[in-house]
């Protein structure tokens, strides 16, 4: 739809009507306007996969791997792809707006919710999330590039003050959202927190640069709950705000307009953004377009497998242990507690429900042949924290079906509603007019025998009961405005209770519905305290016997997940012992790490193998299968620099201090805070091993770069091992003796290579002029310095054998608006300035 068409469809409506528009009509859709053909937009999260409207377990989705895994792969290509298959999910649940790409950084690897970000580094975490773009938007699908800005960490996350100098912000948190913008994106979301003392739903930077330098012509969402004024945010280019129906906005905006604090005209041109995406989305006229699904159906899960594999990462094959030849195995040990329950994605608002989960220890049964013996035992206890009730030990007590039964009371205790629901974990109950109380029943048959923790999640009025004897009844008051924690995660109360293996005891949860207390209620347990000793045992036992022993170790929900960050690197719950005494027993162990973000190894060096898996999706099993027998080469290398222990991290603390979360270390983070430091990394950012070696020859570049500081530069390398591979061929920049700070050396580009056994391979890496520039704070715009920059190619910021230079010339001589600066009256001697680029077509 033309501007023009739009113009006419905003001239046509009230001011009432307009401002309707600019609020959310219910937790996931905006507003329709029939008289200028609008339907309501469904909007739905997210990275992994699409939920849709409802939080519902029994509405199931595909889970993709987790964006640090896609990151991992280093492969646009495959990230289009998923963005595609994301595309189709979205169509076939009517959801016209996908709440990602998540564009925020791993500042430091105590971030909490690094799982749903792609990287440490600004261009990697822009290829990656451009590529997603690229494929949601191509199949009608809006993305939107959140969380706009400088949102790297959870604490405080609703009010925190991020100070960070203009610098910093353009050539590292705002560069992954300048790419977005590049690639067409459609929705930009602004975040919760404040950037230099300015909330972001109010904030001058989604006017500049986003809309105008940028020529951004989408809609600003805001995070759901984040405008939380009206009159600031509504003179800012914050467009929509979210959820609905109530909001900051609505009549107070109606009234701000009318009295002239905000302008008609502000008005006019969200409706019109508004207005714009509809049209792009096809909820805007008759008829809708039809969008046809990128990645065929039979394809979707092979798609999830294949992208798991390509995201996992080989740290360490120590005798080239790995791939495992699964002919010459009769006896496999697959041990510890992520080995038959991964974890295939993050905690909080992102998450979705698959309809199945191949576990490491189910992928590896399918991959051996029937013959072989195959061990398996957690080796720590389980988890004391108490987890929702499924399935595998609970039956609805009316009708025997496996799971819950779950019933909204009136204010007498009469029953309004009854349905039937696969877990304990109800975040959003049924719906019912008088409904005063949320109540969740079920037979509890325990596996063992002894005392339980029963839990019960919500806020306000709560009780719980085991056997007609009640173990915990209190009111909680809420005291948090988080809305993960009120909505998603509600915190436990919890009571304990003698039961019987195999003895089914009636359990029952309530809550009352308050207002501002949310609604999400979970029924939860976890078994007595079992003997660590006992579960070490069971697990070096099983390795002794063993032909070959692979060990699954991961982090928790409570240790990572959305809404609060990591308070130490280090495994939980004695897994770090587990691994010792198993390559204590076998010398050929291998481990299999499933985290969203970097943990600590200590044992790294002790093990034979070491694959970083990730948060993979449901196909975690298959995947780890096909690597670990060598159907397919692992393809990961590390979108983030991996500590030796957390007390070398240079950037390590995420926490607010009076509200502030200073960035005092400025463009240094990540592997370019590494490279500064007296120590390295366990592993750095751009590692990762294949199943052969390579060999880097020759490095060719243009002795001066082109006008626009762009060059090509050509990497030989040859494939020196016993079977085909892929290898990421990686560049960097370094400037010595430059007039301005700058990095050791910084990203800069890459591509990936194959070749067969003995061969060799020629990669092909442009450079663009971008990446030589830097921001100047006293003229306010893109500046490049001349002279010889030093280029490096290599396997990871670590390792980077070879390195040639390349001239960037003075500008020549221009026409004076060129040359002129914006502000001020010159620059820096030797400095040319980059012309700004022309505003995206629509």
């Amino acid at each position: 739809m033309t501007d023009e068409e739009l113009d006419t469809l905003v001239a046509a409506l009230d001011l009432a009507a307009k401002v309707r528009l600019l609020s959310g009509a219910s937790g996931w859709r905006t507003h329709a306007e029939p008289a200028a053909g609008l339907r309501a937009m469904v909007t739905s999260d997210g990275p992994v996969g699409v939920r849709g409207e409802s939080w519902d377990e029994r509405e199931t989705s595909l889970v993709l791997p987790s964006p640090t895994a896609l990151a991992a792969a280093w492969d646009e290509q495959l990230a289009t792809e998923l963005g595609g298959l994301l595309a189709a999910e979205a169509r076939y649940k009517g959801v016209d707006v996908l709440l990602a790409p998540t564009l925020n950084l791993h500042r430091t690897p105590l971030g909490g919710r690094h799982f749903e970000c792609y990287s440490e580094d600004p261009l990697l975490t822009a290829r990656i999330g451009a590529a997603v773009i690229r494929g949601v938007q191509a199949g009608g699908v809006a993305a939107t590039a959140k969380h706009f800005v400088a949102n790297d960490a959870e604490t405080d996350r609703l009010t925190v003050d991020v100070h960070v100098g203009e610098r910093v912000l353009r050539e590292v948190y705002l560069a992954p959202f300048e790419a977005a913008v590049e690639a067409g994106v459609w929705v930009v979301m602004s975040a919760y927190n404040q950037v230099n003392g300015v909330t972001m739903s109010a904030s001058p930077l989604l006017a500049e640069p986003l809309k105008g330098e940028w020529g951004f012509d989408g809609l600003v969402v805001s995070d759901w709950g984040a405008v939380r004024t009206t009159v600031e945010t509504a003179r800012a280019a914050q467009d929509l705000a979210m959820p609905g129906p109530e909001s900051a906005w609505g009549d107070a905006l109606l009234m701000a307009v009318r009295t002239g604090a905000v302008a008609q005209s502000a008005v006019d041109d969200k409706v019109r953004r508004l207005l714009r995406l509809a049209s792009r989305v096809g909820a805007l006229g008759s008829p809708a377009p039809v969008w046809r699904p990128v990645v065929a159906e039979a394809g979707r899960r092979a798609l999830l497998r294949r992208a798991a594999a390509a995201g996992t990462v080989l740290v360490r094959n120590a005798g080239q242990v790995l791939p495992l030849d699964p002919k010459g195995l009769r006896t496999v040990a697959v041990l510890g507690p992520r080995a038959a329950g991964p974890r295939i994605q993050g905690g909080g608002s992102a998450e979705v429900f698959p309809a199945t989960v191949a576990s490491p220890l189910d992928g590896i049964r399918a991959a051996l042949d029937p013959g072989v013996r195959l061990l398996h035992a957690p080796g720590v206890p389980p988890e004391r924290r108490p987890a929702p009730l499924t399935r595998e030990v609970t039956r609805n007590p009316v009708t025997g079906e496996p799971g819950v039964l779950v019933s909204l009371l009136d204010a007498d205790g009469a029953v309004l509603h009854s349905e039937h629901r696969l877990s304990g974990r109800i975040v959003e109950p049924a719906r019912a007019d008088d409904a005063a109380t949320v109540e969740i029943r079920t037979l509890l048959r325990p596996a063992v025998s002894g005392e339980w923790t029963l839990a019960v999640g919500g806020f306000g009025a709560v009780s719980l009961s085991a056997g007609g004897r009640t173990v915990v009844d209190g009111v909680f008051a809420r005291d948090t405005d988080d809305p993960t924690l009120v909505h998603v995660s509600p915190p436990y109360r919890c009571g304990r209770v003698a039961l019987t293996a195999g003895e089914e005891t009636e359990i029952v949860a309530r809550r009352e519905l308050a207002p501002d207390t949310g609604i999400a209620t979970i029924l939860a347990a976890a078994p007595p305290a079992a003997s660590p000793a006992a579960a070490l045992a069971e697990a070096v036992a099983a390795a002794r016997t063993a032909d070959a022993v692979v060990v699954v170790v991961g982090t928790t929900e409570e240790t990572e997940s959305e809404g609060s960050d990591r308070v130490s690197l280090a495994l939980p719950d004695g897994q770090d012992d587990l691994v010792r005494a198993v390559a204590g027993v076998h010398p050929g162990t291998v481990v299999l790490v499933n985290s969203g973000g970097p943990v600590a190894l200590p044992w790294r060096d002790e093990v034979a193998a070491v694959l970083i898996g990730w948060f993979p999706g449901q196909e975690a099993g298959h995947a780890a299968a096909d690597v670990l027998f060598g159907r397919v080469e692992p393809g990961g290398r590390l979108p983030t620099t991996w500590p030796a222990g957390q007390d070398d991290v240079p950037v390590p603390d995420p926490t607010p201090r009076n509200g502030v979360l200073p960035y005092t270390e400025g463009l240094h983070i990540g592997h370019r805070a590494w490279l500064r430091g007296p120590v390295a990394p366990a592993y750095w950012f751009g590692h990762g091993l294949g199943y052969t070696d390579w060999e880097y020859e020759r490095l060719d570049a243009p002795e001066v770069a082109s006008r626009d500081g762009s060059f090509d530069v050509r990497v030989r390398v040859r494939n020196t091992g016993g079977r085909e591979g892929r290898e990421v061929v990686q560049l960097y920049l370094a400037r010595p003796g430059s007039a301005v700070e700058r990095p050791v050396r910084w990203f800069a580009g890459h591509t990936a290579v194959r070749a067969r056994a003995g061969e060799t391979a020629e990669a092909v890496v442009r450079v663009p002029g971008t990446a030589l520039r830097h921001w100047s704070v006293e003229e306010r715009r893109w500046l490049v310095e001349p002279g010889v920059f030093t280029v490096y190619a290599g396997r990871s910021a670590g390792d980077v054998p070879l390195a040639t230079e390349v001239a960037v010339p003075a500008p020549a001589p221009m026409a004076g608006a060129l040359l002129r600066p914006e502000r001020g009256t010159g620059r820096a001697s030797g400095v040319r300035p980059v012309s700004r680029r022309p505003r995206m077509p629509g």
